[in-house]
């Protein structure tokens, strides 16, 4: 229950460092602010959204690199269950002993019956 949590909460926070480095502008994006671009008018205020984006993206890169680290230390401690691959060999016998059952069945059936049909076609 735990495992599947973190997990949840890993995929939260991959998905929101890639959509806060994606809103993020880059270092030359303020050249066009000396060009009339309106740099104060942005939703964080007037310092613009540099100061709370980068303390975002920080904070989630930080959630995202612990939870991985406890996701594999779980997995490496946990016990290993049983898989649905690892009776492969036991099936493959079961399916194996109705084919010879059948093969027996065939090999009964006396050669003049055959020989009856093919003659009838």
């Amino acid at each position: 229950m735990l495992y599947e949590i973190l997990l949840v909460i890993y995929l939260l926070a991959a998905l929101g460092v890639i959509g806060l480095v994606m809103m993020q502008q880059g270092k030359g994006a303020d050249m066009g602010a000396s060009f009339g671009a309106g740099a104060s008018n942005t939703v964080f205020g007037a310092s613009g959204s540099g100061n709370f984006m980068t303390r975002a993206t920080t904070f989630l890169a930080t959630i995202f690199f612990v939870i991985s680290l406890i996701l594999g230390n779980m997995t490496t401690h946990s016990q290993e269950e049983e898989s649905g691959w690892s009776g492969l060999t036991q099936a493959q016998e079961e399916v194996a002993a109705p084919q010879a059952s059948v093969d027996a069945q065939e090999s009964a059936v006396p050669a003049e019956s055959v020989e009856e049909t093919e003659t009838q076609q």
